[in-house]
């Protein structure tokens, strides 16, 4: 099992990419395995808002061997915020389809991608309820996961998007104890509406259900438009297909 195989926290979504998600997956399992490479995978993050993602990492090669990679997500969620008239929901529908490169090295694993976004919001205030118009944008997505020592692993990731004008980042550090690393994580996420979140806490990465490999996170939240921080999870899901 390769160390440095993405859970894809990856922010993404909507109907197109739910097309382009369908066909890649459709592709590559009508393709022997010798030619195509697919890894499946979702996130549920839940604290302040909610989002869930879901998504596919295709290699033309195997994904333990440096060269081209596609990345599709779609998802959406839910998030309370405060309005001119009161209390509101947002819902958001997103999606992406990126293409890049990954290069692996003696110390762990750089994947670079750029591509297409596309989001769709709704404000909910009690009957009131607003469509906005559908944003499509330019993504880019960075990760690094490596290995200082035999033991460690150091995990960053960036994703920026021009349809909301988003920017995610997170870094997380572990120790492997029983075939899992465990240790702390922080993460940021800001967007145009000017919300923003802090996250730090800890997390379980990389452990085995079966053919499932899984990372758990759970710690404090602080939001922009929050007195008080909160509690959040997060569990990520990932399998060859």
């Amino acid at each position: 099992m390769q160390s440095y195989r993405t859970a894809p926290k990856i922010h993404t979504r909507r109907p197109t990419a739910l097309i382009v998600l369908a066909g890649i997956v459709g592709f590559a399992s009508t393709a022997h395995a010798s030619e195509i490479d697919t890894l499946l995978f979702g996130s549920l993050d839940a604290g302040g808002d909610t989002f869930l993602t879901l998504g596919a990492k295709v290699g033309l090669t195997s994904l333990a061997q440096e060269g081209f990679v596609a990345l599709a997500t779609v998802g959406g969620g839910r998030r309370a915020e405060s309005g001119a008239d009161g209390p509101r929901a947002r819902y958001t529908v997103a999606a992406a389809a990126l293409a890049g490169h990954q290069w692996f090295f003696d110390w762990g694993v750089v994947a670079a991608y750029a591509g297409l976004e596309t989001t769709s919001e709704m404000l909910i205030a009690g009957p009131t309820r607003d469509a906005l118009p559908t944003r499509f944008g330019l993504r880019l997505h960075g990760e690094v996961w490596a290995r200082p020592t035999a033991a460690t692993l150091l995990q960053a990731t960036a994703v920026a998007g021009s349809a909301r004008d988003s920017l995610w980042a997170r870094l997380a550090w572990g120790y492997r104890l029983w075939e899992t690393y465990l240790g702390p994580e922080a993460a940021l996420y800001t967007d145009a509406t000017g919300y923003a979140k802090w996250s730090l806490g800890l997390h379980g990465t990389d452990f085995a259900l079966g053919r499932y490999s899984l990372r758990a996170s759970v710690g404090l939240q602080t939001e922009s438009r929050r007195a008080r921080a909160c509690p959040y999870v997060t569990l990520s899901v990932w399998s060859p297909l």
